[in-house]
Order: structure tokens, then sequence, then C-alpha cells
């Protein structure tokens, strides 16, 4: 019901803002690039039970603390991105870990807690910023020190050290990296086993290594190669790309299935793929193809052009989230988040796997905040990482999530709706009364009213009269209620 509201929202204020469908889509496209790893970042710990976490400002701040770090040092281009990541990454779990055991003392209040210990935290950075770096420890740089010297600028420039850095790298080196990755992850694999003396399929990995290299090979085909020496890809060649992908997807399934089926192999035939479901992906992908030649499509298809690089890394952290919940480790996140009673009385350590979530967290929230600043440009020192949280709970509670439940198809469809009506807003408040301010009022009521809506809601679920979820039902009763308290 909520995405449906805001999709309503979404079209009337496009619609009444009067802006060309290039720009609106250009736009999101920039936002989804900017923002979308750091609200990926917030399901973990929702999936452990520890609801929507307001603490990663924390991680925010830490990636903020490394980035300034590697600016004064002087680390540029995509090496210089790559060492931020490294120095920010102790820093977030550091961080994570605190945050994770402050939170086992207040079970059942993670929420108010994070939003609390984001304000505290806040404090801590400014009297580093302010204080510490020029103060207690002396650093000589006019660019980003204020003239007294002690305490950093208000606004740095990233624009010679990190700015694009990961919106720029190539095609070309994305291919190559992923060739080299490709090798090693089958030569470890296969001296793994040897170790472990465990049978190695080398039929099949042989051919995966001269399937990788026979992809890498294409690439010192003249077209191909002045093709991937973009940093960026038209949305066009995306949609074109995965369309082919798709066909060839469905006719290699389709191969392997009549192979296996001739051979008698009943089981194999049987198995996960399904001719119709096939031929309805295949002309799906034609029905996509064919839509990219409707003119109005295609005008905005040839605008948008996507940063590879960093769209890689938010679909590398969407199949994390999938992996990860079909770990051990993700089990018992989900166990814990279902009922810590339940997952105590089976032998999970609860402290414990709580405090790895929130680390996680914190770790992915740095990360994310790091790709928005190299996208955007510039650091605002004291204002960046306020209203992270905020905006990125916002976001996912848009696409349908809740307190209790989140996924990644829920944080990408409400980083798309959130930021749509985001764009819009002021626009649509311009044209029909005059004022863009009033947009503007309008989208920082919808960011505070549904994060709002959700915790009422969360409350409700949670007093005793109120509607009682799967998860908290068992701990309400009897003996079950105090003992999960008690966890």
């Amino acid at each position: 019901m909520v995405v449906i509201l805001f999709m309503i929202l979404c079209v009337l204020a496009t619609y009444f803002s009067k802006q060309p469908l290039t720009f609106v889509v250009s736009e999101l496209f920039t936002r989804i690039a900017r923002n979308s790893f750091i609200v990926l970042s917030l399901i973990i710990p929702v999936i452990a039970g520890m609801g929507l976490n307001f603490g990663i400002v924390i991680g925010a701040m830490a990636a903020q603390l490394a980035i300034f770090l590697t600016t004064y040092w002087g680390f540029t281009g995509i090496s210089g991105f790559l060492f931020t990541v490294v120095l920010a990454t102790p820093f977030a779990v550091f961080f994570g870990f605190l945050v994770g055991k402050l939170f086992n003392y207040m079970k059942g209040n993670e929420m108010i807690g994070g939003l609390v210990l984001g304000y505290f935290a806040d404090g801590i950075y400014q009297l580093v910023f302010l204080f510490i770096f020029g103060g207690v420890i002396k650093m000589n740089n006019s660019t980003l020190m204020i003239p007294t010297g002690i305490g950093v600028k208000n606004t740095i420039d990233l624009k010679d050290t990190v700015k694009y850095a990961l919106d720029t790298v190539p095609m070309l080196t994305i291919v190559e990296l992923g060739f080299y990755l490709v090798m090693i992850i089958l030569a470890c694999s296969a001296a793994f086993k040897l170790v472990k003396k465990q049978p190695v399929d080398w039929k099949s990995t042989g051919i995966k290594a001269v399937a990788a290299a026979a992809a890498y090979g294409l690439t010192f085909i003249g077209p191909v190669e002045r093709f991937l020496a973009a940093d960026r890809l038209l949305l066009l060649s995306a949609v074109e790309l995965g369309c082919l992908a798709t066909v060839l997807w469905q006719l290699y399934g389709f191969v392997k299935w009549k192979i296996q089926t001739g051979k008698g192999n009943e089981e194999a035939g049987s198995g996960a793929f399904v001719p119709v479901k096939a031929g309805v992906n295949v002309i799906l992908a034609a029905v996509v193809y064919a839509l990219t030649y409707v003119p109005a499509i295609y005008n905005i298809l040839i605008v948008v052009k996507l940063p590879v690089m960093t769209y890689l890394c938010i679909g590398a952290l969407c199949v994390f989230n999938n992996i990860l919940m079909k770990t051990r480790l993700g089990q018992n996140m989900r166990t814990v988040g279902q009922s810590r009673t339940v997952a105590n009385a089976a032998g999970i350590d609860v402290d414990k796997t709580r405090i790895i979530a929130m680390i996680f967290s914190t770790v992915l929230a740095s990360w994310g905040q790091l790709i928005f600043l190299q996208n955007v440009g510039t650091i605002s020192t004291y204002g960046a990482h306020t209203q992270v949280g905020q905006f990125a709970i916002a976001a996912l509670l848009v696409g349908g999530a809740s307190v209790q439940k989140a996924t990644n198809k829920q944080a990408l469809v409400g980083i798309v709706l959130f930021h749509t009506l985001f764009i819009v807003s002021p626009l649509a408040g311009k044209e029909l009364f005059g004022d863009p301010v009033i947009g503007e009022y309008f989208r920082v009521f919808v960011s505070y009213g549904v994060i709002a809506l959700a915790l009422a809601m969360h409350a409700w679920k949670k007093a005793p009269g109120g509607k009682v979820s799967g998860r908290q039902g068992a701990g309400r009763k009897g003996k079950a209620g105090k003992a999960e308290r008690t966890v």
C-alpha cells in the first residue's frame, strides 16, 4: 500500500513539475548510484531483529575521517579511493563493535538508542575536527585547515583527489580484474580441495578457466576494446546487453537440459529449468528490446550514462546479502530476529550475532558514504553525515520494508520512489504554487513522516493491546516473555 501511494505521488509530482523525462531519469540514475549502497547496508540489522539502524551515521563518520586523512596525505585516483576504503574499514569495525555492545544493553530499544547515539557521536566527531586536528595533532595544510590552523574547513573539495575515482574505472579494467579474480578463485579452490584430500572436478574447472580466458581474449578485438575503454555505459547499451544475456542464459539452460534428458537423467531433466518459463523470459526480453525503438523511450536511454563500477558494487552487495542469509551466520541472524528466546534455546550466541550484524552494517555504511562522497566531489565536513540515517531509512520504508522485514528488492524500489520524489517535488511546488520551497517542505515532511509512521506501527504491534506479530508473539506469553527480556 505504501509503495502504491508513493508511485502515485511520484507520477503526479513528475507531471506537475513539467520537466522532461530525460532530465528526471538522468538525475534518478545518478542518485541511485550515490545512495543505493548505504540503503542496502540497513538490511542486515533488520533481519537480525535490531530494527532500523539509525546508528549508520557512525559508519558515515568513519568514512569521512578516513577520506580526510587520505586527502591530507595526498592520495589520489582509484588507488587513493581503495586506500580510503582500507583505512575506513577498521574504524567502522571498531565503531560497529561498540554500537553492537551498547545495543545489547538496550534490547528492544535499539532504534531510539541509535538515534541518540548518533547525536552523541556527532559531538565527539566535531571535537576531533574542530580541535584535535590542528590543536592537538599539528596539521599544516591551508587547503584543508581554517586560517588559524586549528580545525578543519567546512567544505573539502575532492576534485584533485578521489572525485569520481570509482565512477570512472574503465570497463576494460573491470573485465581484466574479473578475469584475474576468476583464475585466482579457481586455483585456490582446487588447491584447497587437494590439501583437504577432496576430489577435484578438473573438467569443470578447466571449462570455467577456458571460458574466462575466452571472454578476456575478446577484449583484444578492436571494436570490443574501444567499447570497453569507456568508463560509463549508455542505458540503451545496458538494456540491449541485458536482453542478450537473458536470451543466451535461457539458451544455455535449454541446451544443458536437452543433453541431460537425452542421457536419461530424469532428475536433471525435471530440475530447475522449465521450458515454458524460459520461453516467457525470452519473449519478455524481446518485448523490452522492441520498446527501445519507441522514440520517447529511445531518447531517454541515449541520455543516461551509468558508472559501471559503482553499479557493479551495488549489485555485489545485493548478492552478498542474499548469500549471507544462506550461510549459518545468516540463518542465526534470522533466528535471532524472529525470537531471541528460541535462538538462545537453540544454542545461538545472541549477543555475539547481534554485534556481528551491527559491524556488517557499520562497515557497509562507511563504504556507502565513500561511494556517495566520491560521486558528489565535495565533503560538507560537519554536515555530510547528519541526515544519512534519516534519508536512507526513509527510502527503505518507502519501498515497503518495515521495522521487522527488509529485502534488497524493497530497498531498491524505495530508492527509486524516494529519490524520484526528491527530484521533482521542489519543481512541482514551483509550478503549482510559484515557490519551490513548498516542494522542499513536502519532501522533508515525507522523509520524517514515513519514519514516524513505521515507528508508530511498530510500537502499536508491541503494545499489550495491539496486534502482536509472529516474531514477538512467542515471547509475550508467560515465562517465554520473561526469558526473552533477560537474554
